[in-house]
């Protein structure tokens, strides 16, 4: 089975079992869905979602069945998964952030980096990337005007040339 990865417990909030989640999805109400299947850590071990709410930037998830904070403590640090085979398709265009993470980053044929993460913004989302010059980041905003290509099997995004992106 494949495994998308939607986020990571980044701590526990309460005594309930409430999981403090980054979402790392754009789909958070289709992904952590009441009743859905997540996955949590490496080992993938399922968990029914009994309730997620918004708080602070971050998800309250609550699994059945493990509505105590010694049942889910352990679980900190930990990714949270779902079944690729449960997502529908994506629209042409559209990727996974884990997809796009560790893509290298081309301006004009010229490697320029690497894509450390995508992070969710108000109006569009961003790439965070690791300039291969000097090693410091830099954010690209991930829209057509400066995206010239997504290449998910070459594992390269070709950046359109603009002064100071890059």
């Amino acid at each position: 089975m494949e495994f998308v990865e939607i986020g990571k417990i980044v701590n526990t909030f309460g005594i309930k079992g409430e999981l403090k989640v980054a979402a790392y999805t754009d789909f958070i109400s289709e992904r952590f869905m009441k009743g859905s299947v997540v996955y949590v850590s490496d080992e993938h071990i399922p968990f029914t979602v009994k309730s997620f709410k918004e708080h602070k930037g971050f998800l309250l998830v609550l699994f059945k069945d493990n509505e105590d904070i010694n049942l889910v403590e352990k679980y900190k640090n930990s990714l949270i998964y779902k079944a690729k085979e449960d997502i529908k398709p994506l629209k042409k265009g559209e990727y996974y952030f884990s997809d796009l993470i560790g893509l290298d980053v081309y301006v004009k044929g010229e490697l320029k980096g690497k894509v450390l993460k995508v992070e969710e913004g108000i109006r569009n989302n961003n790439l965070r990337i690791r300039k291969e010059e000097d090693g410091k980041e830099c954010l690209v905003p991930f829209l057509p005007v400066f995206i010239e290509n997504v290449d998910l099997e070459e594992k390269r995004i070709d950046v359109i040339k603009m002064d100071g992106l890059l």
